[in-house]
């Protein structure tokens, strides 16, 4: 293709597939006395019952060295809240422990809603801010391409604490529209579009001044408060809350707001909680931080940034925080040579797609990240390893999936399948060496708005 450009000239048609190309595969497929067989097991089976490995033994039995008592797992349903639960949950296993509280759980409803109200005013922002492009321009198109969605981040997370607090489930609880988002999805985003249409005119007439344009948005954004509150309930600004723990002893806080909860009840300094990932691309030196374009939802709040480490500092800094009793918050590409359905298998060899077709599917995890083939996905936690003289070999990771996911909700994930498809973690800066507490304080580098660090705010 780089010689037909240089000479200006489009040969493709010269190199169009010719019948007897076709001929000659075609007998070099039945002259494999496999072919059929596998043809009538592949078409009948499915390519990756086919290829499914049945490895078992003690690499996949659920026992850990270090094991955190965590309790029952949650369930996203049908939304693409992973990264929302598996921040709540990392802090509802402080709570639990601490205040005897047996699956206990944060509202994720109630962190969901202030997610679209100040997503909206994110994107809203944002064309503002790109109104003098063209609607062609990469970055306008990727902006209304989805205007928000149910993904985002750890810090994008700790931004809505931040400014809203959190409260119990019990206070405000799921709804349909919370377990089953796709609905308030769908008009959410039309509406969002619509605005964008008249917020790009009203930027862009000199007659409009700034006052105006922001007067207008304030409208819209009233708009999408009512819808969110139709959806999900309006949040409480103050509320009672009663409970009993697990020596039934009985317990009433009243007058509590959600900032309030969140400071009596969980407590920690999110500041000190930072985002670590294993990006090992020429375009991320490591033991440097980065930030993405246009990625966030509060605006004037908590920065996404990454610092990148090799995955044996990635690793040790997991490591080092499970053995102080802490779950750790990570993201993955969790659909890659894994079976997290049934069998809750993380793991390199539970397909052998290349064997069955005779393929090299080899690529770097690098090349994985420039090519597309990889990106972060889901977000889980991690709340157990097994080490053998000091070494990782396998990790106990609890999902959001629901109890039938796994065993009761929980998966294993080998060593090596973390390696090449686990992208972040999130640690107290505490575990992290004095030379990675000096390179994470730096100013991040700003990476494109497609980036695929970025990827988790878009996919789940």
């Amino acid at each position: 293709m780089f010689i037909y450009h240089r000479l200006g000239v489009n040969t493709l048609s010269n190199n169009s597939i010719s019948k007897e190309q076709i001929a000659r595969y075609a007998k070099n497929y039945n002259e494999q006395n496999k072919s059929k067989v596998l043809e009538r097991a592949v078409t009948k089976n499915g390519i990756l019952a086919t290829s499914e490995g049945l490895r078992g033994g003690a690499d996949f039995s659920p026992v850990f060295s270090i094991d955190l008592k965590t309790g029952a797992v949650a369930n996203q349903k049908q939304s693409g809240r992973c990264w929302m639960f598996a921040a709540l949950n990392t802090m509802r296993h402080h709570l639990s422990d601490e205040f005897k509280l047996k699956d206990f759980e944060l509202s994720q409803n109630y962190t969901f809603f202030w997610d679209k109200f100040e997503k909206s005013n994110w994107f809203y922002e944002n064309v503002i801010a790109t109104a003098d492009k063209p609607t062609s321009d990469r970055k306008v198109s990727w902006l209304t391409n989805e205007p928000q969605g149910d993904g985002g981040q750890w810090d994008m997370l700790c931004a809505l604490i931040d400014k809203y607090g959190i409260v119990p489930e019990s206070v405000y609880p799921e709804t349909y529209n919370s377990n089953k988002s796709n609905e308030f999805n769908t008009l959410l985003n039309e509406k969002l579009r619509k605005d964008a249409v008249e917020l790009r005119e009203l930027v862009n007439d000199d007659k409009t001044s700034d006052e105006q344009v922001q007067s207008r948005k304030e409208k819209m954004l009233g708009e999408v408060y009512r819808m969110a509150s139709y959806s999900f309930g309006e949040p409480p600004a103050t509320f009672d809350w009663e409970y009993r723990d697990d020596d039934k002893n009985y317990h009433r806080e009243a007058g509590l707001t959600p900032k309030s909860f969140y400071e009596k009840f969980v407590g920690w300094d999110l500041k000190e909680y930072v985002s670590i990932i294993n990006a090992p691309t020429d375009d991320k030196p490591f033991n440097h931080t980065y930030s993405i374009e246009m990625l966030g939802n509060v605006v004037g709040g908590r920065q996404v940034k990454h610092l990148n480490l090799t995955m044996h500092d990635f690793k040790q800094a997991a490591i080092n925080q499970l053995k102080a009793g802490q779950s750790v918050w990570f993201g993955c590409d969790v659909g890659q040579h894994s079976e997290p359905r049934t069998r809750g298998l993380l793991d390199l060899g539970v397909y052998d797609e290349e064997a069955l077709f005779d393929i090299d599917l080899s690529m770097s995890k690098a090349e994985r990240l420039d090519y597309s083939e990889s990106l972060m996905t889901h977000a889980m936690v991690i709340t157990g390893v097994d080490l053998v003289d000091g070494e990782p070999k396998k990790w106990k990771v609890e999902n959001s999936w629901g109890k039938k996911v796994g065993s009761k909700g929980y998966m294993v994930m080998t060593d090596d399948w973390m390696s090449e498809y686990c992208y972040q973690v999130v640690v107290n800066k505490q575990f992290l060496t004095e030379a990675q507490r000096k390179a994470q304080a730096e100013e991040p580098t700003q990476l494109l708005p497609w980036d695929p660090m970025g990827a988790l705010a878009y996919k789940d």
